[in-house]
């Protein structure tokens, strides 16, 4: 007898491999979950055994989840705690809630793996009952950072201070071993910067997280009258617990689209200090080297 796998069954299982205090199989009949008993087994006639999922594979999990982050902070915690051999679990949970951006992409991660594997199980038994095998690939949440963000034109009289105080309080601590003098002066060299293009009515966009800490910035400002169609970067900046969820690209992506509807033609980055990371995202989007800095035709 053949069932279908209906969107609560998937999910009803999914919560079934993750108790692993009972055991549970699916009634063929009508397409629901039953607890497994002494008078109640799998005949892989109107019963199924679902696929088996133990710990080892929710480490797995887990691990695999904390090597795709690029946000350094939370991923090296995540890691002591993998590698700490005592209430891992416990722990990953836990220290998960002190990031809340970061706990709902483990969340979708968890649920479009598990998804997966109980879809290709799905299949598994679709072919052995002579049947084709269904493309049931799970949703992404690629582009639903605008769920989890939010994020506004750029607005000086209510941003700008915010902007100055979250970018100095970084101190441009991706500078390696840059004595501090160093990085007070370039503290002090871009907020001039800074304040200056103000002046010349910057635009861009400000990111902020669903709990409305400040999650990212991006601004531009036009090099003179002269050269009208020509912009420059003068702040683009993610807060370390922010990194790697996103939001640089969707803050980058925004500036272009909109600068490229409003009749700019280049976009330009000075020979300003930023870390090496952001590098390939300037080359995804399309910037070509040019000197100490960066360019992108709009």
């Amino acid at each position: 007898m053949t069932f279908s796998l209906t969107e609560t069954l998937a999910s009803n299982i999914q919560n079934a491999l993750e108790n692993q205090e009972q055991t549970f199989i699916v009634d063929a009949r009508n397409g629901q979950l039953r607890q497994q008993s002494e008078s109640l087994k799998p005949d892989d006639e109107n019963f199924y055994a679902i696929p088996e999922w133990n710990a080892a594979d929710g480490f797995l999990m887990m691990e695999n989840f904390v090597d795709s982050l690029h946000a350094p902070v939370v991923r090296d915690e995540l890691k002591e705690i993998l590698h700490s051999g005592r209430g891992v679990f416990r722990n990953f949970k836990n220290t998960l809630k002190n990031y809340p951006e970061v706990e709902k992409k483990w969340h979708s991660y968890k649920n479009r793996r598990m998804q997966f594997y109980i879809n290709g199980w799905y299949n598994s038994l679709r072919e052995i009952w002579g049947l084709e095998k269904l493309d049931l690939l799970p949703e992404t949440d690629e582009n639903l950072i605008h769920d989890d963000f939010i994020f506004r034109s750029y607005d000086s009289a209510f941003h700008k201070k915010e902007i100055l105080l979250s970018v100095n309080a970084d101190r441009f601590s991706d500078i390696q071993d840059a004595p501090e003098e160093v990085c007070s002066a370039l503290c002090d060299l871009w907020s001039q910067r800074f304040e200056e293009a103000d002046r010349n009515s910057q635009t861009g966009f400000i990111c902020r997280s669903l709990s409305d800490e400040f999650a990212g910035c991006i601004t531009v400002s036009s090099v003179s009258l002269r050269h009208e169609r020509t912009m420059f970067l003068t702040c683009f900046f993610v807060p370390k617990n922010f990194r790697g969820l996103g939001i640089g690209t969707e803050l980058l992506s925004m500036c272009l689209s909109e600068l490229k509807a409003a009749g700019k033609k280049w976009l330009i980055i000075p020979n300003i200090i930023m870390p090496d990371t952001v590098f390939p995202l300037l080359t995804r989007m399309g910037f070509e080297k040019t000197g100490s800095g960066f360019a992108v035709k709009l």
